[in-house]
């Protein structure tokens, strides 16, 4: 049993340049804005904190004078009456035990009076303070205290303190005040950064977009003129992105040479191949000829009747070449065609039918739709596409394969596929197939001999008509597709009433 294939992971939308400068530069300046705030905040803490214990100290001292003298004491009380008898500091708490007695405790409250700790209370600031003389105490319904403990000779132990609310209130304003100062200048700064970069980077937007616009110019045939270039003031060569542009108007200007020489070089090999093929037509003939009328002298020995049928069966073959490669020279002149209404479905009837006589030994079929598919085209030049698709279908193919044209209309479109089940078409030649001289002999069943000229012949016919010949090929399954504009149905009649 098989294992389940593992998820795949999804694919990660890349961030633009602009993206990631941003991201990087407020990152390192958030994390440098943040540790300066940690450390600020730290360091006031501590002075802070150092200012509180002072205070403790000073309110501790203060209250020294009222503490009654040894012997005098007033029991459970003596903290508060210490705190009446002495200088009020707000918040303040002070814990007493005299030697050998038990501790008591008071503190100031928010009206400026004096109350009683509870024993609660009071045994959560001696326990805080038995291995340390400083510390913060948290003490019940009261909050944390900054402690210290001290004696007063050997008569007293006392512990005074004052709350932190007022330093942790300090040190959370400017928390806030940081926080919000930090944000509000990582938002200008990713501002900033936007324009700056923005600005910076347009020179290279510039630039891929004049590449995109070369990039959608059909330049594999025909008069191409690049006409696309980077702005002069993003190509700056001071700059480094500016150099790019330069550079890419450099390269356009180079491949526009190249292709202005190109097509002048096609136009002077086609000019060359039609004057040719029209001058050969004459000298062919009057071999052709000339073979013929010799043929009919019965005094010929077999040798030289049968170099004879052998110059004519030549000069055959020659005068077809050239009338094909005279015919590519003018359909890329856009000449040779004479458009009109052409049933495609009759057509190609005709041309089954035709093949079907030349091809006894394979399987030709038709299917064909009740409806004609009317299309405006050269029927002569349509009638020679559809019966070389067939001819290559027949001559490629062994005995007994099936063939089989349709004729659908998709769309507003019509299509006309050829498609037979033999052994295919290799697929080192498919990608050239339609090129001249192109021969797909290696895949087929025998060698025919022909001159490579008829699918090109077709591609060149279907462009002339704004149409596609296509072809999808594997072994068993081989169809030749043409697609091309169809005419508009005739509208039903309308019933009358």
């Amino acid at each position: 049993m098989s294992s389940p294939a593992a998820p795949q992971p999804s694919p990660r939308h890349p961030l633009s340049l602009q993206t990631r400068l941003m991201a990087t530069v407020i990152a390192i300046v958030a994390l440098i804005l943040a540790a300066v705030a940690i450390a600020s905040s730290a360091i006031l803490g501590g002075i802070l904190q150092q200012n509180l214990d002072n205070k403790v100290q000073q309110a501790t001292s203060a209250v020294l004078p009222a503490l009654p003298r040894p012997g005098l004491a007033a029991g459970t009380l003596l903290a508060f009456q210490t705190l009446e008898q002495s200088p009020h500091q707000p918040g303040f708490l002070l814990v007493v035990r005299t030697a050998g007695g038990v501790p008591d405790g008071a503190y100031i409250n928010e009206d400026g009076g004096v109350s009683q700790l509870t024993s609660r209370q009071v045994e959560q600031v001696v326990a805080s303070l038995q291995h340390s003389a400083t510390a913060t105490v948290s003490v019940e319904n009261l909050g944390a205290y900054h402690m210290r403990s001290g004696a007063v000779g050997s008569a007293y132990a006392l512990a005074g303190g004052l709350p932190l609310s007022e330093v942790n209130e300090t040190i959370a304003q400017i928390l806030t005040t940081v926080v919000l100062v930090t944000l509000g200048g990582l938002l200008l700064l990713a501002a900033a950064i936007a324009v700056v970069i923005r600005r910076g980077l347009q020179p290279l937007r510039a630039v891929a977009d004049t590449a995109t616009r070369v990039a959608a110019l059909p330049m594999a045939q025909g008069d191409v003129s690049i006409m696309e270039r980077v702005p002069a003031e993003e190509a700056d060569q001071r700059t480094e992105i500016g150099q790019v542009g330069a550079a890419l108007n450099t390269l356009l200007d180079h491949v526009g040479a190249s292709l202005q020489a190109r097509q002048h070089n096609e136009e002077r090999m086609r000019s060359f191949v039609a004057d040719a093929s029209h001058e050969l037509r004459t000298p062919l003939a009057s071999i052709r000829g000339y073979s013929e009328l010799s043929l009919r002298d019965r005094s010929l020995d077999p040798n030289t009747e049968q170099s004879l049928q052998r110059i004519q069966a030549q000069s055959l073959r020659m005068t077809a070449l050239v009338e094909d490669l005279l015919l590519l020279a003018r359909l890329d002149e856009g000449q040779e065609l004479v458009f009109g209404a052409v049933d495609l479905t009759r057509l190609a009837v005709e041309s089954v039918g035709d093949a079907r006589a030349a091809g006894m030994d394979h399987h030709w079929m038709v299917d064909v739709g009740e409806h004609p598919v009317i299309v405006a085209g050269d029927t002569a030049r349509l009638h020679q596409v559809v019966a070389n698709l067939l001819a290559n279908a027949r001559t490629h193919t062994p005995a007994g394969t099936v063939v089989t044209t349709t004729v659908t209309r998709a769309g507003d479109d019509a299509v006309l596929r050829v498609h037979d089940d033999g052994p295919g078409i290799d697929p080192s030649v498919s990608a050239e197939l339609f090129e001249r001289f192109a021969r797909a002999d290696r895949s087929r069943a025998r060698n025919t001999g022909g001159t490579g000229l008829g699918l090109s012949i077709a591609r060149a016919i279907m462009l002339a008509h704004h149409g596609t010949i296509t072809v999808r090929s594997e072994p068993g399954d081989t169809t030749f597709e043409v697609r091309m504009p169809a005419r508009p149905a005739d509208p039903a009649p309308v019933s009358s009433r």
